[in-house]
């Protein structure tokens, strides 16, 4: 059976399993503790059914592990992506049991930190955050890197009518697709609920609205599939390479600046292969629920976040 002492004196085995060093997995625990307990304080639900709560929080027969045993629990869960009935046996419970641990703990985390650019309207304004390693040398009013993650699902019984809206064309599969936003330091400022494969990029980039939230000067950048984003209402400004068609074929200086785009845009691509170390991210999704998806995204992205704060994503010179 896992247990935090004994897989903490390997730290090489223990970020196989966690995405975490040894040192900032109890950095995490430390704020997840009181975060946790304010948490379920103010849950009106019991963990258990749903139902509404009659006794107050702590109440009922105790955990078999202590908070830090399922966070580290959860953190398996979504690093290793083990069956529930797997998960059991590494932690010695039941499948149930495991699964309502890892949703417990999940629900927490997702409320643990939050993204700017995701902050409904009216809210505080965002920090400016325009530091000298934050800004583009060539693109000075890019604010956010935008891309999309498609993640393969399990087919949806029922006929084609429950699978063709899961189906993407662009990869070819039954999908799920979630919307990153990223500064151009390589934080994760924005993930959009998730939604189904056959929603374009376009598509999904007008329904969260995101180039509204912009502020006046920004843009964004984005790669050649973003083509009409930047139109409509509440649209922003796209930096974004050009196509190459017959009629309007790329010169040498369209091909250039579409190269140094690339450059820039890299920090996306390194934000999504960080996603991807988990395998809840990477492998099949299993979940039938579009919700708890976003809710695994939203979380790993905030492990990615943490870790990005003490070991920054690589950048290349063009975009340092």
């Amino acid at each position: 059976m896992l247990r935090l002492e004994a897989l903490a004196a390997k730290p090489a085995a223990f970020v196989s399993l966690t995405g975490l060093t040894p040192q900032e997995f109890l950095a995490l625990a430390d704020e997840f503790e009181p975060h946790y307990r304010r948490h379920r304080q103010a849950a009106a639900a019991t963990r258990r059914g749903r139902a509404p709560r009659r006794r107050a929080p702590g109440a009922g027969r105790p955990h078999a592990h202590d908070l830090r045993g399922r966070l580290l629990l959860a953190l398996v869960w979504l690093k290793v992506y083990p069956t529930y009935e797997v998960l059991g046996l590494l932690f010695g419970l039941d499948k149930g049991n495991a699964r309502r641990n890892v949703l417990d703990i999940l629900e927490a985390l997702d409320s643990f930190d939050d993204f700017p650019f995701d902050r409904p309207d009216g809210e505080p304004a965002r920090r400016p955050a325009r530091s000298v390693g934050e800004v583009m040398a060539a693109f000075p009013q890019v604010r956010l890197v935008i891309d999309s993650k498609e993640q393969r699902v399990q087919r949806p019984g029922g006929g084609h009518e429950r699978q063709k809206p899961f189906y993407s064309g662009k990869k070819r599969a039954h999908t799920l697709k979630t919307q990153l936003a990223v500064s151009p330091a390589g934080l994760i400022e924005s993930v959009s609920p998730s939604v189904v494969g056959s929603v374009n990029d376009v598509r999904l980039l007008r329904e969260t609205a995101l180039l509204g939230r912009l502020a006046e000067g920004e843009a964004a950048l984005t790669d050649k599939g973003y083509e009409g984003g930047d139109k409509g209402e509440r649209a922003g400004v796209l930096v974004r390479p050009k196509k190459d068609r017959k009629k309007n074929p790329c010169t040498e200086e369209d091909k250039a600046r579409n190269r140094l785009i690339a450059r820039h845009r890299i920090v996306v691509e390194h934000a999504i292969a960080q996603l991807n170390r988990f395998t809840a991210l990477r492998q099949v999704w299993r979940g039938k629920r579009v919700h708890r998806h976003s809710q695994v995204v939203r979380v790993v992205a905030v492990l990615v976040n943490r870790r990005a704060r003490v070991k920054p994503l690589k950048t290349y010179g063009a975009a340092a």
